[in-house]
Order: C-alpha cells, then sequence, then structure tokens
C-alpha cells in the first residue's frame, strides 16, 4: 500500500500552478501528488516518472496525464520526445516510497529477511548482494562513510570482508548479524538504517541521478517556473539547498565584475519548509522531509 503524500498542500502550493500549465512528477509513487496537480489543471498536462514499475497499478484514468515507467535522469529526453518543453514546474519526492520498504522481498528494510536487492528500478544490474561481497575494502568503506555517514565505517567493512570470506551474505537478516555487533543495542536500528541507506544510494545511484536531474530539471523550465523538491536525508538536502542557492552543487555563489550573483534562479525558501507535528504523527515517513523550492529567473 502508497501511504499519504509527504507535505501535500506545501508542495502543491509551492508549484504555484497555473491551470492551463504543464507539469512534471518526476516521483508517482502511489500518485497523491499527481491527482493534486491534475485536480488544479484546466486544459494543462501531467506528466509523471517513476521507474518503480509498481508505480503502474496506480495510473491515472485522464487525457491530460502522461506516465513515463522510467528514471527521472531521462526527463529531458522524455520532454523532447514528447514536445513538451519547457514546463511550468517539477515536482520531486526523493526516497524510498513507503510501499517500497513495506515489500519484504526488495530488501530495503531491516524489518523482513530478504534477499540483499535494494533495486528500484528491477531491470538494474545491480545489487545489494554484489556490492556487500563484490566491493573492495576500499570501496565500501567509502560508501558507508559517505552515504550512511557512519563514523565507524572501517570496523563495518572489515567485519564484512571477514564475514564474506566464511560465506557469501545474501540476505537482510545475514547483513544484520555481521554489522548489529558494531552498534550500541539501544540505537541498532538507527545504525543499521543508515547501513541500508548506505547501499541503497549506491545501488540506485541515487546522488548521481539527483545532480541530473537538478541540472536538466532547471534547464526544463520556463521563466518563471517552479521546481519543488522533498528531500529525506542530509545528503539529498545539501544537494539541493547548495543547487538552489548558487546554481552548482559545493554551494560557491559566482559573481560578475561589479559583484552580482551569477544565479538564473530564485531561492524561495531560504530555509526548508517541514512537515506539522501533526502530519509527523500521522505519517511516519514525514518525520525527515524537507522540502525546498526554487524558481527560474
Amino acid at each position: 500500500m502508497y501511504h499519504n503524500p509527504v507535505l501535500l498542500n506545501e508542495s502543491i502550493e509551492g508549484l504555484r500552478i497555473v491551470p492551463e500549465g504543464t507539469y512534471v512528477d518526476v516521483t508517482f509513487g502511489g500518485g497523491g501528488h499527481s491527482r493534486e496537480i491534475l485536480s488544479r489543471l484546466t486544459t494543462g498536462k501531467l506528466i509523471a516518472f517513476d521507474k518503480d514499475p509498481d508505480a503502474k497499478n496506480n495510473l491515472i484514468r485522464d487525457e491530460r496525464f502522461l506516465f513515463v515507467n522510467n528514471n527521472f535522469s531521462y526527463l529531458t529526453n522524455f520532454l523532447k520526445l514528447y514536445h513538451d518543453e519547457p514546463v511550468d514546474g517539477i515536482l520531486a519526492d526523493l526516497g524510498v516510497s513507503s510501499h517500497q520498504f513495506d515489500v519484504g522481498e526488495r530488501g530495503f528494510s531491516t524489518r523482513f529477511d530478504a534477499p540483499l536487492d535494494m533495486r528500484m528500478n528491477q531491470s538494474s544490474s545491480v545489487t545489494a548482494e554484489e556490492i556487500v561481497n563484490g566491493y573492495s575494502e576500499s570501496q565500501l568503506n567509502t560508501i558507508l562513510k559517505e552515504y550512511g555517514e557512519l563514523k565507524n565505517s572501517y570496523y563495518i567493512t572489515r567485519g564484512i570482508l571477514k564475514a564474506r570470506e566464511q560465506k557469501r551474505i545474501t540476505t537482510t537478516t545475514e547483513l544484520t548479524e555481521v554489522v548489529k555487533q558494531y552498534f550500541p543495542a539501544h540505537k541498532l536500528n538507527k545504525y543499521l538504517a543508515m547501513v541500508f541507506q548506505a547501499l541503497r544510494i549506491e545501488v540506485n545511484d541515487e546522488l548521481g541521478a539527483l545532480k541530473t536531474l537538478l541540472e536538466d530539471g532547471f534547464k526544463s523550465l520556463k521563466p518563471g517556473g517552479r521546481f519543488v523538491v522533498i528531500s529525506y536525508h542530509s545528503l539529498e538536502d545539501r544537494l539541493v539547498k547548495n543547487f538552489f542557492k548558487s546554481g552548482n552543487f559545493e554551494g560557491h555563489l559566482e559573481k560578475d565584475f561589479f559583484g552580482n550573483v551569477l544565479v538564473d534562479m530564485i531561492n524561495i525558501t531560504g530555509r526548508p519548509l517541514i512537515p506539522s507535528t501533526e502530519e509527523m504523527e500521522k505519517n511516519p515517513r514525514a518525520r525527515s522531509a524537507k522540502l525546498r523550492i526554487a524558481e527560474k529567473k
């Protein structure tokens, strides 16, 4: 089951929808955001992307709606193919959907004994199992340190290498058994989630795909068009924050000879919007959500 869309009102208001405009929902999922966008369109059009084949079960029967079962990194190619560039607004709700966490065999959650998969696109070749068993010590340490933000990544990596010498690690439970000794018992779930996050980001190249989306998406917007992004961990939010502020991922403001900032967007949200206490209580997935909005000049 797909759960309630996060920050629904805030994200839709942030798009500042023009009824006859063209909009893109690059993370269709259960279709909650898309349905709300469509409800505000008259002669406008909505294009939705999602690489997860399960998302096709939620398609909307509406002549104004077009679904693309592919990664949002192909945004520009598809918009050109359908002659829909430039667009009036783009919405991205990043991360793993509640549905994906709840389907045990996908391997996203520590709650189930499942194959180490973690692919959002089931046609992709690289799985978490291949990374855990095939990456070198330096490669594993890097993703655990950078993507999982784990300070003891070296010891976790050594533990994985030692365990896989004895037997290939193939399930979420086997991986949990290997790494849990490196975390305090009272914070075990938190740290296991960080390990799984690191692997998931690597499997799906989430940060690379996000960079491509931000750059291509901004180019695909009309002047005055809005870009709305909901992120769920600091690595994603940092990229979005820097890009909306400066037009690059380092956050460095470039200036001309006269000291004017050279950036072609307006950062609408200085500080990110976060869910209300009520929404966080109703929807646990919303707890870490941050929403940022930018407008093309």
